[in-house]
């Protein structure tokens, strides 16, 4: 990292790398759960809660990319090895295993709240210390927020055409 780059950092650089790395394996396994819930939704309302769960894929792709840049400015190493996510992740992973729309929906909606909690937790850390990360965090956690909003959308047309059926 440059050394002006440096300088503005106002906390432990290596801890704020730690916890970006936890978010980086959040991302990561976040992505999967997301791309694979697409594979094997089923149920009604499967094609829109698809496309939603393709897009909120492809948004998490982007941010294990953003914070995985940010480490690399920072001095740092991203997670290397898949499994270590495992180790590191704040919010885990809920494999789809049961495929009904509703519990797919369930699963995820519960994940971006996990994610809101934990950039909520990381912006706070870095708002009077990194301004860099600060402004990538509060993007990523909009995201987020935009993702509940829209799993949750979904949920309730499900729950009322349900009602109407």
């Amino acid at each position: 990292m440059g050394k002006k780059g440096t300088e503005i950092i106002g906390m432990d650089v290596s801890k704020l790398v730690g916890e970006l790395n936890r978010a980086l394996a959040d991302e990561w396994l976040a992505y999967y759960q997301y791309w694979l819930g697409a594979k094997v939704i089923q149920g009604p309302l499967r094609e829109e809660a698809m496309d939603e769960l393709i897009e909120h894929a492809e948004d998490e792709l982007r941010h294990a990319g953003l914070i995985a840049d940010r480490i690399l400015q920072l001095g740092g190493t991203p997670v290397l090895k898949p499994e270590e996510w495992y180790k590191v992740t704040n919010c885990g992973y809920d494999a789809p295993t049961d495929t009904y729309v509703r519990k797919i929906l369930e699963q995820n909606i519960a994940g971006e709240r996990c994610a809101i909690g934990v950039y909520q937790k990381l912006t706070a850390l870095v708002k009077d210390a990194d301004p860099i990360t600060y402004h990538m965090l509060l993007t990523v956690l909009a995201d987020e927020v935009e993702h509940e909003d829209d799993l949750e959308s979904v949920l309730e047309d499900l729950e009322l055409m349900l009602k109407k059926a």
